[in-house]
């Protein structure tokens, strides 16, 4: 068995295991060893990717293989990893693994749910067939509405119901989009012997790609499909209502895996088979993106909710990964992933501590909090290294990334890009400022409420979670360079 495989079978076999689960200790015995056995696999891919090394450049990909489905319409079951594939997994495995300790208490159905939207971000990952890269996609939406209506908080039902809608009419145009690829691409031989359109990226490339004229209207259509899970400007609303509603470990796995299936598809799909369009339209993407970036920043300074200020700072962040995907150069491109990987981490640390916060204060108004570094330290000193990694503070991950973003957006020389190089800069200064702002509102101070002074600090599962986080954040931070090495060889056919 292709070990790439495993990534989804594990999580099958776990939704298998949990069934017969009849209380809490079983059910996360369950949650925590999957969870460990996925983090392990993805570190021996890691590793191995590491003293093999397969630069995209040379049409290799680790592991690859591809067994036929449905041969009428030539769709495969085709996988494979490159550099960037082997990190964004390492990412997921991390966030469900911290996820699961974040959600000690939730009951069994919640993690089955859970582990199935895992299953759709593995699948998604691994995939290198177009269509079933989009069933793994749709896997991974699905348990969404049912993990906010049923288990979220607030407005859950509204909240559930506007982002299933949203993403699936981002779905839709994806789903043109890819079948418009799939008609023009170029013919290749089935094993039968006849000859037939593929699904297939890596086949696709190689015959040539899809021709200009058609890459012009495929083009919008997989970008903007994408770019709705990516939070991207207009379509943007989704997601601060999702975020706002969804439990802890919902919102970690969504901001911090589920938003960059979005990036990942927009460079792996839309960006690498369609250059020629891309070159010609990324303007018009690039004002919306730049949008993305100051506006969701923006908001986030007028909110008063812990979790819509992370969800409107995950809209700049992601903004920003888009943004540096469409400056279609290897140095911004390494810092577009390099910043999926910094903010799927920083977010999840956000929303493990606001869950935290919330279930002991009740609250998520920065109004009614103050003092609560008094009460809570642990808790409280590490909302502040997340902070800090959102704002860019040098020796965690949000600098290395925004950086590289920087430098290579303003390696273009004409007025236009370098204008909005200085928009999206620009946004540093407002995280800025509403980061400060909750840290002094929440942490310093009097306390608000006398029932404060009564409330415990985090215990040991959920330090499993947080200092697992923040190794993370801080070691992307200190040793950036060979996930630098790792993207950028996979980078090498862009101009």
């Amino acid at each position: 068995m292709n070990i790439l495989s495993l990534f989804v079978l594990i999580p099958v076999v776990m939704l298998l295991a949990f069934i017969p689960c009849r209380n809490a200790k079983q059910i996360r015995t369950v949650g925590v060893i999957g969870a460990f056995a996925q983090l392990a696999l993805a570190l021996v891919l890691l590793f191995e990717y590491l003293n093999l090394g397969t630069p995209l450049a040379t049409g290799e990909w680790m592991y690859y293989d591809s067994t036929i489905w449905y041969e009428p319409l030539n769709i495969a079951y085709t996988i494979g990893v490159d550099g960037i594939s082997v990190l964004m997994l390492l990412l997921t495995a991390v966030i469900v693994l911290t996820g699961t300790f974040a959600s000690w208490n939730m009951s069994r159905d919640f993690f089955l749910w859970l582990t199935l939207l895992s299953i759709g971000v593995y699948g998604f990952f691994i995939s290198l067939d177009l269509f079933t890269m989009f069933f793994f996609y749709e896997i991974a939406l699905i348990p969404m509405y049912l993990l906010i209506g049923i288990w979220g908080s607030g407005r859950k039902e509204y909240s559930a119901m506007k982002l299933t809608l949203m993403l699936m009419g981002g779905s839709a145009f994806l789903f043109v989009g890819i079948l418009g690829i799939h008609y023009f691409s170029p013919m290749v031989e089935m094993a039968n012997g006849t000859m037939a359109h593929t699904f297939n990226l890596v086949e696709i490339m190689k015959g040539g790609g899809i021709t200009p004229s058609a890459q012009m209207w495929i083009f919008p259509l997989t970008f903007v499909g994408f770019g709705v899970l990516g939070a991207m400007f207009p379509f943007h609303t989704w997601s601060p209502d999702g975020h706002a509603a969804a439990p802890t470990a919902v919102s970690m796995l969504h901001a911090g895996v589920l938003m960059k299936l979005g990036g990942y598809g927009c460079f792996r799909i839309a960006i690498r088979l369609m250059p020629e369009a891309a070159d010609e339209l990324s303007w018009i993407f690039l004002i919306l993106t730049g949008i993305s970036v100051l506006y969701g920043a923006l908001g986030a300074i007028s909110q008063t909710d812990l979790k819509f200020i992370n969800a409107y700072s995950s809209v700049s962040h992601c903004g920003l990964v888009l943004f540096a995907i469409l400056m279609l150069n290897q140095t911004a491109t390494t810092g577009a992933v390099m910043q999926m990987l910094s903010h799927g981490l920083m977010t999840a640390l956000f929303f493990a501590l606001i869950g935290m916060i919330y279930g002991r204060t009740h609250t998520r108004d920065i109004r009614e909090m103050g003092g609560l570094m008094k009460v809570m330290p642990f808790l409280c000193v590490a909302y502040v290294i997340a902070g800090m990694a959102s704002l860019g503070l040098p020796g965690l991950s949000g600098f290395v990334a925004e950086m590289t973003i920087f430098v290579g957006s303003w390696e273009h020389t004409d007025m236009f890009h370098r204008v909005f190089t200085i928009v999206a800069i620009s946004s540093i200064v407002v995280t800025a400022v509403y980061i400060l702002k909750v840290v002094g509102k929440i942490l310093y101070g009097p306390v608000q409420d006398k029932h404060h002074l009564e409330l415990t600090d985090a215990v040991w599962y959920e330090k499993i979670a947080v200092v697992g986080l923040i190794i993370c954040v801080a070691g992307m931070g200190m040793f950036p360079g060979w996930i630098s090495n790792m993207i950028s060889e996979c980078l090498t056919y862009l101009p």
